[in-house]
């Protein structure tokens, strides 16, 4: 055999086929395997990253706005002790304290405490509440159509528990001087109980014994009662406290 037949010696390069063994045929995309690696994840837009910061912080501040207004505190004027119904508030009444208000409560400043000082208390005040704007007024007792007298009771024919302002009761003729049987006399000055309301009460008993109770009554009825009260014969029962 010639040279010019003799077959070739050296090397021979077969290139690998874009197929993977097992596809469907040239052509089609290979499958992934299972041990390639995932790919990276997008970068963040910046525009969508100062988005998401902004939002953030716009709720910490929101948050934060709710939280001091539903736990924000005023100090507002507070009664210290016992005002009786139609006294004048002094200073020595009257404190402050702060409190988490609400909707529709209504309450003094503590910079407008010297406006409620001088002032009336339209009901009687207790110690430990706070003061509001219809718990003063500017007159004092008696309002128009109303007389104050001044009835002169010996402690014993008061009740145990005594008497207090706003306190009502009926004014009784009775037959007798208080703490005495019953005596002829003259005619009663009243034809029946009188409602009254307790106005003021002494402390202490005066020099004779006496406790001194103001009775706010109608003027139709404040001569009669004022004239029963002067001969002694005369009982007060209690009705409704306060």
């Amino acid at each position: 055999m010639s040279d010019n037949h003799r077959p070739a010696v050296g090397t021979a390069y077969f290139p690998e086929l874009d197929v993977v063994p097992g596809s469907e045929g040239t052509g089609a995309r290979p499958r992934t395997s299972a041990g390639r690696l995932r790919s990276l994840p997008r970068r963040r837009r910046p525009a969508m990253l100062a988005l998401a910061i902004a939002m953030a912080g716009t709720g910490v501040v929101v948050s934060a706005a709710v939280y001091q207004r539903a736990d924000h505190q005023v100090p507002v004027v507070m009664v210290t002790r016992v005002v009786p119904v139609g006294s004048v508030i002094s200073p020595s009444d009257l404190g402050s304290t702060n409190v988490s208000l609400g909707s529709g409560i209504a309450v003094i400043p503590v910079s407008q405490v010297r406006q409620a000082v001088g002032q009336v208390a339209a009901v009687t005040l207790q110690p430990a509440t706070l003061l509001s704007p219809a718990d003063l007024t500017s007159s004092r007792p008696p309002a128009p159509g109303v007389d104050l007298v001044p009835v002169a009771v010996r402690p014993a024919d008061l009740p145990a528990t005594g008497l207090a302002a706003g306190d009502r009761v009926l004014v009784i003729p009775t037959p007798g001087v208080q703490g005495q049987p019953g005596t002829a006399g003259g005619a009663s000055s009243l034809a029946g109980p009188v409602p009254a309301a307790v106005e003021a009460v002494t402390t202490s008993p005066d020099a004779e014994g006496f406790d001194v109770v103001d009775l706010l009554v109608s003027n139709s009825d404040a001569v009669a009662v004022a004239s029963q009260v002067s001969t002694g014969q005369f009982s007060l029962v209690v009705t409704r406290r306060g």
